[in-house]
This record gives C-alpha cells, sequence and structure tokens, in this order.
C-alpha cells in the first residue's frame, strides 16, 4: 500500500512538473498573428506579404516566435473575423496587417478592446491619425499617402503640369488620396479639373474616363492598388487621351506591370525605395536596408520576384525585433503587461532601418517616415526606372 501511494505521488508530482514545463513553453513563445488579402482583388498585395511572413525570424531576443497567418480574402468582414480570432483564441501578442486601407481600418476597434498592438500594412494615414484611444494601438509600416502626394504634386509642378483629372477607388483609399492629393495640390499651384470613382471589382470604367477626358486636363491621377488600378490606365489608352499619367504607391509591384502592360509604359509614381534599390545611390540612407529585404527574398522565390508590398511585412518584423527586447522586461508573452510594453516600444522606436526607409516613430507620429522613404519611378520598357530621390 505503501508503495502505491508512494508511486501515485510521483505520478502526480511529475504530471506536476510537466505542465509547468508546458506553461513556462507556453509563456516563453512570441505569437504574432496576421491577417492578409492573399486573395480577391488586393492578391497581389497579399502574396508577397504572405511570401515574406515566412521569411521572418523564429527567435528574438532568446524567445522563439509563432506566425499565425490568416486570409481576409480583401474582405472587411473575414479581416475583423480574423483579428478576433487571433485575438480571443489564438492570443497573440500583436497582429501584422491587413494589406489594404478599409480592413484594417474595420480592425481598430478589435485591437483597441483586446490592447493588443497591430501593425498595418495598408498606406491610409487615417489608419493611424488623427491620434485616439483606438489608434495609440495601430502603427503602420507603408507611406502614409500625404508623404507620397506631396512628391507626386511637387513632381508633377516641376513637369508643369497646371491642371490634374482625379480617378480612384469608390472607399477608403480613394477618399484618402483625394483628401491629401487635394492638399498637396494647392500647395503646389495644381488645380483639379475633374474627378471620378470606381469599384476595385469593376470590369469598365469607360463612362469616368470619358468624363475626365472631357476636362482636358494636362495628367491624370489613378488612386488605386494593385492589379485593379490597370483598368483606368488601359481605358485611358484605348481612348487616346495624351496627357501623363500619374500612379499611386499602390501599384508598386510586377503582377501591376503584368496586368497592365504596355498601356503603362511612361507612368509615373511615388514608390517605397526598395522598388529601386539596385539603381539608389550608395549615400541613399536606405539603399543597404531595402538592398538586405532584396536579397532575403529573392533568396528564397528567385531573381527578380521582390515586391514592394513584401517589404512593409518585412519593415513590421523589424520594428517588433526592436521593440520585442524591451517589453519583455515588463512582462512575459501572452500577458496584458507584455502586450501594453511591446505597444510602448513601438511608439518610441527610433532610427529603425528598413526596406522602405527610417522608423522613428512618437506618441503622435506611429507611421515614422519622412522623405527618405519615398523616390519617384517611371515605367520604362515594363520595368521600374528611378527618376528622383
Amino acid at each position: 500500500m505503501k508503495t502505491k501511494k508512494w508511486v501515485l505521488r510521483s505520478m502526480s508530482a511529475g504530471l506536476a512538473a510537466a505542465l509547468m514545463g508546458t506553461a513556462g513553453l507556453a509563456a516563453a513563445q512570441v505569437k504574432i498573428g496576421v491577417t492578409l488579402s492573399a486573395t480577391g482583388p488586393a492578391a497581389s498585395l497579399g502574396i508577397p506579404e504572405k511570401n515574406t511572413i515566412a521569411l521572418l525570424p523564429k527567435e528574438i531576443a532568446g524567445k522563439s516566435v509563432q506566425y499565425i497567418v490568416l486570409d481576409d480574402a480583401s474582405d472587411t468582414s473575414k479581416a475583423v473575423q480574423n483579428t478576433h480570432k487571433l485575438i480571443d483564441e489564438d492570443h497573440v501578442d500583436a497582429i501584422i496587417g491587413s494589406s489594404v486601407t478599409p480592413n484594417s481600418l474595420a480592425m481598430l476597434d478589435v485591437v483597441m478592446q483586446g490592447k493588443t498592438p497591430m501593425i498595418s500594412l495598408a498606406a491610409s494615414a487615417a489608419i493611424v491619425s488623427p491620434m485616439d484611444a483606438k489608434r495609440q494601438w495601430a502603427f503602420k509600416t507603408p507611406q502614409n499617402d500625404s508623404l507620397m502626394a506631396d512628391a507626386l504634386a511637387g513632381y508633377m509642378e516641376k513637369q508643369g503640369v497646371k491642371t490634374v483629372g482625379f480617378i480612384g477607388f469608390t472607399d477608403a483609399y480613394g477618399d484618402s488620396w483625394y483628401k491629401e492629393f487635394g492638399n498637396a495640390a494647392a500647395k503646389h499651384n495644381l488645380k483639379i479639373a475633374a474627378s471620378e470613382r470606381y469599384n476595385r471589382t469593376d470590369s469598365s470604367v469607360t463612362g469616368q474616363v470619358l468624363k475626365l477626358m472631357s476636362a482636358n486636363p494636362d495628367a491624370i491621377l489613378i488612386a488605386g492598388s494593385g492589379t485593379p488600378a490597370a483598368l483606368p490606365a488601359t481605358t485611358l489608352k484605348e481612348r487616346g487621351y495624351k496627357g501623363k499619367i500619374y500612379q499611386t504607391h499602390g501599384v508598386a509591384n510586377n503582377d501591376f506591370l503584368r496586368v497592365c502592360g504596355k498601356d503603362c509604359e511612361g507612368e509615373l509614381l511615388p514608390a517605397g525605395p526598395i522598388l529601386v534599390a539596385d539603381q539608389l545611390p550608395d549615400s541613399n540612407p536606405v539603399k543597404k536596408s531595402a538592398l538586405a529585404y532584396k536579397a532575403a527574398y529573392e533568396k528564397a522565390y528567385g531573381v527578380g520576384t521582390v515586391a514592394t508590398f513584401g517589404g512593409h511585412a518585412w519593415d513590421a518584423a523589424q520594428l517588433l525585433q526592436h521593440a520585442i527586447p524591451v517589453a519583455l522586461k515588463a512582462g512575459q508573452p501572452g500577458t496584458e503587461a507584455f502586450r501594453v510594453a511591446l505597444r510602448a516600444a513601438l511608439e518610441n522606436s527610433q532610427d529603425v532601418a528598413g526596406a522602405h526607409g527610417i522608423f522613428n516613430m512618437s506618441a503622435t507620429d506611429h507611421a515614422g517616415l519622412d522623405q527618405r522613404g519615398r523616390v519617384i519611378v517611371e515605367i520604362v520598357n515594363n520595368k521600374w526606372k528611378l527618376q528622383s530621390e
């Protein structure tokens, strides 16, 4: 009987030790939730982002890192559903995503309620500004559309453009670009002669294009992202528009070039330095970090495959690599104390070199990029050509 009791006590002690060991492993692991638009209209953004997640470090500051990747199919409701799952069921410490502005905006309430920092891969400044209770949990790695709009308007002015026609998505991306470009246009002596909108899933924009052309603007700006931004460009060429056509940094990937083809020859856009990393002068402070991402991506996926949108996911990881060691001083992964400290560490990130620029965050700026994060690029022979820094 004594022997039996001793065996039972030993088994209980062993089970308790095993459970404690399992708990220790769980506490040691940082969980990063990821929701991306890997399918749907924004797939040309989400696919390179998803590819990049596979390249991210599996250990930071002595802690193993798990990435839980979900597809939101470019759908706002699915992005919110994914965010709830990642926070409520998977108990992640941070979220990367989503790929597009409408999804990212819809996720703000969820991350605030879950006190979980989020690093968006979408462009609109509205994701992080104006700062409030929701946006204090949100950060973003793409350049603010205001930063890019100013670069584009300044370039137009130098090229002698006086009037501009605008056609953009009928969603938060198009709204933000219309607002920010309008501000930049006034600053650079440009007049918006006409404005039209279209949906990401539309198959024709002939009516909108004809209305724009009737205003006879010197140039037309297409405020779209991914391959759907090719539709107005091809329609403008079909209808014989002779003025300059500009795009936003939302088209800066090879899928756009493939879909648009010769119809986009000569178009100009502001872009992150990664798009033309090889063409940057050695004096450019972003060249080294941009080439580091390019080398890692092309080693995994082949020469010429690097995409600007994947660079945003890479930069999210650069920020986390700097912030996680700081947050660990305040708490262990899986706890609110750690998430709160991680948010604060991200907010205080300084001089973090990424594929798209140098990040300096603050309590009022959760984007953190400046003029070093943009260049003007022209499409020449279906390739990207650096025009100016």
